[in-house]
């Protein structure tokens, strides 16, 4: 996405503001470069098991800190803290984030390294809110969002390919780390070209519009659908490896992965007017466990290559009718707020709850774990329905 696509907008576009196509464009790619570690997780924290920094637990630990860590902080910042003086916000967090990403490179214990991608998380989710916090002000959040994550899947896919064929082959994994608090630095540019003042969403009955069976239901089929795509995620490449497929081959697999999430986000921003959102959701989540089986069965290369495709299509595929979901669950949009911490907590929560049933090496119940998963999301889906029609009854 260009600025000069999002300059197309126009002011009727907006609940309240008038962002500028640049100022959209900066805040969106603050989010994105909050969100780069979603992408680079498979080769950086796969670089550092391979190195012998983590063991598979301690694996699960780190990944597990940084997602929980981003919920947190993108909660809190769009929740709890005024949309005031962002671009100050901006800057500074992205100099923390920095600062944890150098921190990371040179740690040499597993405690260090927790404590370094949890800062990282906190600082990651503020940047993640600088883009919800605007997405949410437009009337068509769906489409707008639609672009932010085709535009940090662009980055994420760029960014994986150069780590993983360059940085990490080179440098180890303190070489992917340092690169990434080097584009922190860079994008300390695009800071001071957001929107420095939002405007305020209708704030009345804040907590209480998220506190509703439709809402918890929506929020919870978010997070199970995450939870499924984070378990698979974060073990990629120890799954791979018991299947004989070498380290290097799941780099350029998790880059082609990416450059998939970018074709099913860029498809879902311009057909989501057109597919109900309730068959989008439930088609995706059964591909999604009909994905994660075929990955226990110990599938070859090209099975292998296949799935991680087809899993990274509809990763991002959906998200646009996540966020349709939310605006039906509360139209107030508090709960689109919270869409992002529903995402990474599931992404935090999946690869911790997987590890729990990983016996002596052997990761195939990774894969069970993440189908069972996606069954819930649709599951989940059809209790927000059941609810949500009752409400109207009502």
């Amino acid at each position: 996405m260009t600025a000069g696509t999002v300059g197309h907008l126009e002011e009727g576009d907006w609940l309240v503001g008038n962002p500028t196509g640049l100022q959209l464009a900066s805040a969106l790619w603050i989010g994105s470069v909050g969100l780069l570690i979603l992408g680079l997780q498979p080769v950086l924290l796969g670089a550092l098991y391979t190195e012998g920094h983590v063991t598979g637990d301690e694996l699960a630990l780190v990944a597990t800190a940084e997602m929980i860590a981003i919920a947190i902080g993108s909660a809190v910042v769009a929740m709890l803290l005024p949309a005031r003086n962002m671009r100050w916000k901006s800057t500074l967090l992205l100099v923390l984030l920095a600062l944890a990403n150098f921190c990371t490179a040179y740690a040499v214990t597993a405690n260090m390294l927790i404590t370094a991608r949890a800062v990282a998380g906190l600082a990651e989710g503020g940047l993640v809110a600088v883009a919800t916090e605007l997405i949410a002000r437009s009337r068509r959040a769906e489409r707008i969002g639609g672009y932010f994550v085709t535009l940090q899947t662009l980055a994420q896919c760029a960014l994986a390919l150069l780590l993983a064929l360059y940085a990490v082959p080179v440098a180890g994994s303190a070489g992917g780390f340092i690169a990434l608090g080097v584009v922190c630095l860079l994008s300390l540019a695009a800071a001071w070209t957001v929107p420095d003042d939002y405007a305020d969403l209708p704030k009345e009955e804040h907590f209480a519009n998220v506190l509703t069976v439709p809402a918890i239901t929506a929020l919870l089929s978010i997070f199970c659908y995450f939870m499924f795509f984070g378990a698979v995620w974060a073990f990629l490449e120890p799954l791979g490896a018991q299947f004989g497929i070498d380290g290097r081959t799941i780099g350029v697999m998790v880059s082609a992965s990416l450059a998939a999430q970018v074709s099913g986000a860029m498809i879902a921003t311009v057909s989501e007017a057109r597919i109900d959102y309730r068959l989008a959701i439930t088609v995706i989540g059964i591909i999604a466990a009909v994905s994660s089986a075929l990955l226990s069965t110990g599938p070859g290369l090209s099975v292998f290559w296949a799935v991680a495709l087809l899993m990274g299509f509809i990763l991002l595929f959906v998200v646009p009718y996540q966020i349709r979901l939310a605006i039906i669950a509360d139209e107030t949009r508090n709960a689109v707020l919270l869409v992002p911490a529903a995402q990474l907590f599931g992404l935090a929560i999946g690869p911790v709850a997987a590890s729990l049933l990983i016996d002596s090496g052997n990761f195939r119940p990774v894969p069970e774990f993440a189908a069972a998963s996606a069954l819930a999301s649709v599951a989940l889906l059809g209790v927000f329905v059941l609810a949500a029609r009752r409400r109207i009854r009502a």
